[in-house]
């Protein structure tokens, strides 16, 4: 969409997206056509293309934002609470939960393949949604130096680049498997790792 919306255009726009995402999840990426979705959403050929100028691959991309932003948004209120480690234990069940939910059928990852992970876009989303979520882990680790449950020479980022790295491992071989096994151990032993740098920091 050109230029400045209105808070109805915006509003308007959002519900389209909405609508899409939900369209998108039950037929999938490949099946779903232009006309599902203005079924679903009550929305003209006009309307969608007032929003979406560039046609199906921008309204793509806007449903692939969606599903980016609810990637961390599932994961709250923990993901930006991480103080403790009961809301660490508490934030990996529900991390869990959530792929175990969505099975070996991601909605970001066939949206990217549709519109290609590398295009400007599409990598753009994606690098931001692991900015994001970096930098909540990496405020967690913070939260808990603070509470003195972890020392102050703890190298932050790099802890939570790891663990980001171990859960996107897991989330691909559940994605190929459709078991959360490696899931699972990639975030207890991601956890258990931090809270032994707390036993044995000075």
């Amino acid at each position: 969409m050109r230029g400045e919306l209105t808070a109805k255009g915006r509003a308007t726009r959002r519900r389209i997206v909405e609508g899409a995402a939900v369209v998108l999840r039950e037929r999938g990426v490949a099946s779903a056509t232009l006309d599902d979705i203005m079924v679903r959403t009550s929305a003209s050929k006009s309307q969608l293309f007032h929003y979406f100028p560039d046609g199906k691959e921008e309204l793509l991309l806007a449903v692939a934002q969606f599903e980016a932003d609810r990637v961390l948004e599932d994961q709250q209120p923990y993901l930006s609470h991480l103080d403790s480690w009961e809301a660490w234990e508490q934030w990996r069940d529900v991390v869990v939960k959530r792929y175990e939910t969505q099975g070996d059928e991601c909605p970001l990852g066939s949206l990217f393949f549709q519109v290609g992970r590398s295009t400007p876009g599409a990598r753009a989303i994606v690098i931001e949604l692991m900015r994001r979520w970096q930098e909540n882990l990496a405020a967690g680790i913070r939260s808990l130096q603070a509470s003195g449950r972890l020392p102050d020479g703890l190298d932050v980022d790099a802890r939570a680049a790891a663990l980001l790295a171990a859960i996107q491992g897991g989330v691909s071989i559940l994605l190929s498997t459709g078991r959360s096994t490696h899931l699972r151990a990639a975030l207890d032993l991601g956890i258990a790792d931090l809270r032994r740098a707390g036993d044995t920091g000075p």
